[in-house]
């Protein structure tokens, strides 16, 4: 997936799972309590929302999530970043769309990889290397 054109898609497709209706705003002094609720609302933050009833199970962790978790520990172990930075990246920064679309430890791996570019410790071409050359030893089986 190094190819640009695989990449440009990519981002095409995150980009539409993103909200992308904007609407000008006046930002007179007084705004309507329901908007005001809309703004104030953080994406991440979704503890006392309303949602529709969920039959709730308990599950035992697949090994990719205890793999996830084992390597974001390491990541911390080693300094490369601390437990702020992780939920930082893994809750606020990741947008309402995502946050609600990928599974809790989804969201911690994607944190981990993009933290990795963003201090440089790896580049995003090597880290798209390495999913291709992953996924294609998954799908040899």
């Amino acid at each position: 997936m190094s190819q640009r054109s695989e990449l440009r898609q990519q981002y095409e497709i995150i980009g539409s799972l993103q909200p992308a209706i904007h609407t000008p705003q006046n930002w007179n002094y007084e705004i309507p309590s329901a908007l005001y609720r809309a703004y104030m609302h953080p994406p991440h933050d979704v503890g006392g929302q309303r949602d529709v009833p969920v039959h709730y199970e308990e599950k035992e962790e697949e090994q990719w999530e205890l793999n996830t978790y084992v390597t974001c520990e390491v990541l911390a172990w080693r300094g490369v970043w601390n437990a702020e930075e992780r939920r930082r990246r893994a809750d606020n920064d990741l947008g309402y769309t995502l946050y609600l679309g990928m599974p809790y430890y989804g969201r911690w791996i994607w944190a981990a990889a993009r933290m990795l570019v963003d201090k440089n410790h790896i580049s995003l071409t090597e880290l798209l290397e390495k999913i291709a050359e992953v996924k294609s030893r998954y799908e040899a089986h």
